[in-house]
């Protein structure tokens, strides 16, 4: 988990918007190996208004809709922090006009001088709950409370009789 308060490295796959769907007129942007494609781009719930930032991608197919790509995000000053997790989606601006969508897969935090921050490995050693050699247990350890309500629930028509069918 990376929260956005300098540059950050991304890697993702970006989904340019069609012009029906309101994006870029002349379809995806064609990338040029001697410069990256920049624009604008926010992170919901922020806004282009309250959350702007500036992104430079590269590497990304020429003319495709959906493509991988990378890039760099830069907040705007003034602008809080926010949190920059794989999975999560940075929405691609022209001015304040949406024109894609970047699904984030990888993040790196940059240095002022655009090197790699280095995470400190967790104090606390990560332990397992079980040997890999032990066999599963028979009753899973967690079910989800709808799920197990749903199937444990009593209803009037569990006490029909089995030949009875519904009048519908």
């Amino acid at each position: 988990m990376v929260m956005m308060t300098g540059s950050l490295a991304v890697r993702g796959t970006v989904m340019w918007l069609t012009p029906q769907q309101g994006g870029r007129v002349s379809g995806p942007p064609e990338p040029d190996y001697d410069y990256d494609y920049t624009a604008t781009a926010y992170l919901p719930p922020r806004t282009a208004d309250d959350g702007q930032a500036g992104l430079a991608l590269r590497r990304f197919a020429p003319g495709a809709w959906r493509t991988p790509a990378e890039g760099i995000l830069v907040p705007a000053k003034g602008n809080r922090a926010q949190q920059v997790i794989p999975g999560c989606i940075v929405v691609i601006t022209e001015g304040v006009r949406p024109v894609g969508l970047l699904t984030v897969e990888e993040v790196e935090a940059l240095a002022p001088d655009g090197t790699p921050v280095v995470v400190a490995a967790p104090a606390t050693p990560i332990t397992r709950l079980a040997p890999l050699d032990e066999p599963p247990p028979a009753e899973p350890l967690y079910r989800h409370s709808t799920a197990a309500a749903r199937w444990t629930s009593k209803h009037a028509s569990d006490d029909a009789p089995a030949s009875e069918t519904a009048g519908v």
